[in-house]
């Protein structure tokens, strides 16, 4: 299974690099949105190699030597990174991009999407380091000494795992919550533009009605002739695959860690393992489908109007 997902995510993947390069060759420039899939790209290889890696090290060769184990979890620690946060801004991008809502920091938001995006990245990189101590290469090295120290204290010890893990959720968790707001101001979006085309009637009064017709709307906007409907529910199923993929993602990393630091069970480790490597296989291919969908019907929209959101030739350059 495994091997599946790797040869599925690095045939996505790479497809999407080739394309935006081979894109940029042609036009001599590349759109912002194409440099972040580009790096999203590079990054899902390399965190793929190093998710088969480990596995294999642990199934084939569980003596290895404890620097390419180390070397590996760094590696890993980067990729994932990277990953999680390119990935999160690509959201956000298409969420500023495509939606439109009548507030004064939205647009100032959105009329300086490129910096935002920038500023999110560099930001980002801020949790790199919390994120290494999380790894166990940090755990060895810097924690383990302390605890040999505090022998005969249980509840100190516990507090040092307990603190060093809720960090590790707050570092993962902040990335999630970006985009499960995208994708919940992507919903109310939708529904303000069906709204006001009244084409659902009497509207939608309270959430248990507006979740009720999601799937409705999703399903109508495919059939809609309307551009910025298509948009919006094509955009929205792109950026909301996103939140409910990472959750399962983070929760197998958080399960992975564990099985070596807390449970010492290895069992666990490769069964995490192999559900962590569906993320980057199913989320690159989502990006292949949703990116080439959104991107002409926002061309076709910029060319009838002329003006605006869709103004260029496409509506995420």
């Amino acid at each position: 299974m495994i091997i599946a997902e790797f040869v599925t995510g690095n045939f996505a993947s790479a497809f999407i690099a080739l394309v935006n390069c081979i894109d940029w060759v042609k036009r001599k420039r590349i759109s912002v949105v194409d440099r972040i899939l580009t790096a999203l790209a590079v990054s899902r290889i390399g965190l793929m190699w190093t998710l088969v890696t480990s596995w294999f090290l642990k199934v084939f060769h569980p003596t290895a030597c404890t620097k390419v184990i180390n070397f590996t979890w760094i590696v890993w620690e980067i990729n994932n990174h990277f990953n999680i946060w390119l990935a999160t801004i690509l959201s956000i991008f298409y969420f500023l991009k495509i939606t439109n809502f009548s507030n004064f920091i939205f647009h100032y938001l959105k009329k300086r999407v490129n910096k935002v995006s920038l500023v999110i990245f560099l930001g980002g990189l801020v949790f790199l380091p919390f994120s290494y101590m999380m790894t166990p290469v940090y755990e060895t090295k810097n924690i383990k000494g302390y605890l040999e120290n505090v022998t005969g204290k249980p509840e100190l010890k516990g507090g040092i795992y307990l603190s060093r893990r809720i960090l590790f959720m707050l570092v993962k968790f902040l990335p999630f919550l970006m985009s499960l707001t995208c994708s919940l101001l992507l919903i109310s979006s939708l529904i303000s533009h069906l709204k006001k085309m009244k084409l659902q009637g009497k509207g939608f009064q309270d959430l248990s009605t507006k979740v009720h017709y999601l799937g409705q709307m999703l399903q109508y906007s495919n059939g809609s002739q309307d551009p910025s409907t298509k948009v919006h529910g094509k955009a929205l199923k792109t950026v909301l695959s996103y939140p409910l993929l990472i959750a399962m993602y983070s929760l197998t990393v958080v399960m992975s860690n564990w099985s070596l630091t807390v449970f010492q069970d290895e069992s666990v480790f490769l069964l995490s393992q192999t559900f962590a490597t569906l993320y980057p296989s199913i989320h690159s291919c989502v990006l292949i489908w949703g990116n080439k969908t959104e991107t002409g019907i926002c061309g076709k929209q910029g060319a009838a109007e002329g003006k605006e959101t869709f103004k260029k030739k496409s509506s995420i350059e």
